[in-house]
């Protein structure tokens, strides 16, 4: 008979692909490299019980979801309620585990941002995207923006001069923003993608805008933003992933600013691109560009 551990690993191979180790049976949350990740990272977690029906729990920190297990269907209600049981305690162990990295990550990033000087305007990035740095860093030749949270610094986004982009790892990602200009009380709101979009909105508006970084955050970062300021007249400012779209891959861009637009009940706008516009140009930025390069 296949042992349970080789069993839960099976499962967890279903979800993440091959892998070349066998889970601790210990009953507490172990991280690990997930396939395809970037090298180094610890984004899959999981946690294992042995004693009583074998059963356990496991997910991504990256992707966010939770998969449970169990070897076999539980006898009585006794077995059934153990398992839930162990799932709350699998989800508080999990929640405790991501709150300290936040924290730890919150405070390294603070040290980063204290010790790095104002920006270069000339640094390569802002001048291929045609963008002031606004309150931007500098550390040597990384662009530092700042990610803030219920009113703290937890995280950075650190862009190369290539244009590679890259978030403190265990750092706090989710309803985090990075603002443009002074949000304030009754004022009109911009949350978009990307900072580049998000300081060409700002040129051409005058208007605060609220960076999400990635088109999944734009609802939670517009609820953040609907609690705080309500008064505030907010617009999703989405991508338009037209080339995915051309290319049967869907338009995630798009699809994320309209959802976030129909349950958060505020405005919506997306590029106006023309008709002769290339299909790789996706979002505000990219249109002031080439409009500015014709």
């Amino acid at each position: 008979m296949t042992h349970p551990t080789i069993l839960f690993r099976d499962d967890l191979q279903t979800t993440f692909g091959p892998l070349d180790w066998l889970p601790e049976p210990d009953g507490t949350i172990h991280r690990f490299h997930v396939p395809g990740d970037k090298a180094g990272s610890l984004n899959g977690w999981y946690v294992l019980y042995l004693d009583g029906i074998a059963s356990g729990a496991y997910g991504s920190w990256k992707a966010g979801a939770c998969h449970t297990w169990s070897s076999r269907k539980p006898a009585d209600p006794l077995e059934a309620e153990l398992i839930r049981q162990r799932i709350e305690q699998a989800r508080e162990q999990r929640e405790a585990d991501q709150t300290r990295r936040h924290i730890a990550t919150a405070s390294y990033a603070g040290t980063i941002w204290s010790k790095a000087q104002p920006a270069d305007p000339e640094h390569r990035y802002l001048t291929c995207k045609r963008i002031a740095p606004h309150r931007l860093r500098q550390r040597d030749d990384v662009l530092l923006v700042p990610l803030y949270a219920d009113g703290y610094l937890c995280n950075l986004q650190r862009i190369a001069a290539d244009g590679g982009k890259r978030f403190l790892s265990g750092g706090r990602v989710k309803g985090a923003y990075s603002p443009i200009g002074t949000l304030e009380q009754g004022q009109p709101l911009y949350v978009c993608e990307g900072w580049a979009t998000g300081a060409t909105i700002h040129a051409e508006t005058g208007a605060a805008v609220a960076c999400a970084m990635n088109a999944g955050n734009l609802l939670e970062v517009g609820r953040q933003l609907q609690r705080h300021y309500p008064d505030s007249v907010l617009i999703v400012a989405g991508d338009d992933d037209r080339q995915t779209e051309a290319e049967g891959k869907g338009n995630p861009g798009r699809e994320a600013a309209s959802k976030a637009a129909a349950v958060l009940g505020c405005g919506l706008v997306l590029p106006p691109f023309p008709d002769d516009a290339p299909l790789e140009l996706s979002d505000f930025n990219d249109l002031a560009n080439w409009r500015a390069a014709q």
